[in-house]
């Protein structure tokens, strides 16, 4: 019996760490990043001057709307600001999803719902309002923030850079101080996501100059290649943690 109860929680432990493993990774989260960043590029260089992701700066925008008393322009502002909210919502309420519908691969489900409506916005024209494409990414860019939160147990965005930055600033003072080692991986894990949000942003705004609208499937194909790492990096710890249970059921037999 006590056999049992060992081997049911090592069974457990390696789910718990197969999850955090695949999704908490610096490489997927330096694909995300890169997202973020062509997301707000594509928004504001074609899509009429609206952040997608920064919806501080669509906070501000809309403050300064509401001053000039340009209402049209305040809802423009606004309305993405409540898709975020809204996919916020239906983030946690996949991830809270019944055991045998999404809750054990939230995050492949999540990927996948992004590439979907990343594609199709890629075929609607400019001449369609830009409030109904600004909208759907800001959905988009929620989604995703509320999923991917933690970089290696360390709080982190991946589609905005003001609490990186921070972070970062903060991880490195306490390295140079203090001579933490933690703290300089800390702070290059940091400086690595918001170079790659940089990244995509010139390349967000390179290919929307030069393509159109449909620069947004390059967001699509970065997306698709992170469902083929965060699958792979769960086939090796399957592997690893397999390997690691028979070993323990072979010490227990003995």
């Amino acid at each position: 019996m006590i056999d049992l109860d060992i081997n049911a929680m090592e069974k457990i432990k390696k789910k718990i760490h197969l999850r955090k493993v695949t999704t908490e990774s610096v490489r997927l989260g330096i694909l995300l990043a890169i997202v973020g960043g062509f997301l707000d590029s594509y928004t504001f260089v074609g899509r009429g001057g609206i952040f997608a992701n920064a919806q501080t700066g669509n906070i501000v925008l809309l403050g300064l709307a509401l001053s000039k008393g340009n209402l049209l322009q305040a809802l423009l502002h606004l309305a993405p600001i409540f898709a975020f909210v809204l996919g916020v919502i239906v983030a946690e309420t996949i991830k809270k999803s019944p055991p045998g519908l999404f809750k054990h691969d939230s995050a492949r489900v999540i990927l996948f719902l992004e590439i979907a409506v990343l594609f199709i916005i890629g075929f609607i024209p400019d001449t369609v309002p830009n409030i109904f494409v600004t909208v759907t990414i800001s959905f988009v860019a929620s989604v995703q923030v509320s999923t991917f939160r933690k970089l290696h147990d360390y709080p982190y965005s991946t589609t905005m850079s003001t609490g990186n930055l921070y972070s970062a600033s903060q991880a490195t003072f306490i390295a140079f101080t203090n001579k933490d080692r933690k703290a300089a991986l800390k702070a290059i894990g940091y400086f690595t996501i918001i170079f790659s949000f940089l990244s995509g942003a010139i390349l967000g705004g390179f290919a929307t100059s030069f393509i159109g609208v449909k620069a947004i499937w390059g967001a699509a194909i970065v997306l698709l290649f992170a469902v083929l790492l965060l699958s792979i990096d769960e086939s090796k710890s399957k592997n690893k943690g397999n390997d690691i249970i028979g070993d323990k059921d072979n010490w227990l037999q003995q």
